[in-house]
């Protein structure tokens, strides 16, 4: 890889990602660390917490970054910021009007659970939207048709 590619490719990252993670609110914190304070909640609490704060954070976080909250827009942002909390990402589209996306994580049920419910919310209030979310202590799926 020369270095002009890898320079292009850590300045689209930073204009990305980089220059808003401190203006929305986005603190680093060591992955163990995250998952045993996590870990420590019930899921009522996790789904508390994603319905009270989560989901407007998370809708003024996308607005804020990419200037608009439609479909596409909230979802291109949530898929790099999953990419940028080292979560891969698979995003599959069987024909032009439905998505899937798998997301493989390793931080625990609690996390899938928070992000479940702040995904069904979003897709409900927002976008007027079912979508189906299939959760595990290390995956996420979920899909829609547009």
């Amino acid at each position: 890889m020369s270095t002009n590619t890898l320079v292009n490719q850590a300045l689209k990252q930073f204009l990305d990602w980089g220059m808003y993670e401190s203006t929305v609110g986005f603190v680093m914190i060591n992955k163990q660390v995250f998952i045993h304070v996590f870990g420590k909640l019930s899921q009522k609490e996790i789904i508390r917490v994603a319905t009270r704060v989560g989901k407007d954070e998370v809708k003024n976080m996308a607005l804020f970054m990419r200037g608009k909250m439609d479909i596409q827009s909230f979802l291109s942002w949530f898929e790099l910021r999953m990419i940028n909390s080292s979560v891969q990402v698979s995003h599959i589209h069987e024909d032009e009007n439905f998505h899937r996306y798998v997301m493989k994580h390793e931080l625990g049920k609690n996390w899938s659970v928070y992000h479940k419910t702040i995904l069904e919310l979003i897709f409900e209030e927002v976008f007027d939207r079912k979508i189906d979310v299939q959760i595990d202590k290390t995956m996420i799926s979920f899909e829609f048709s547009e």
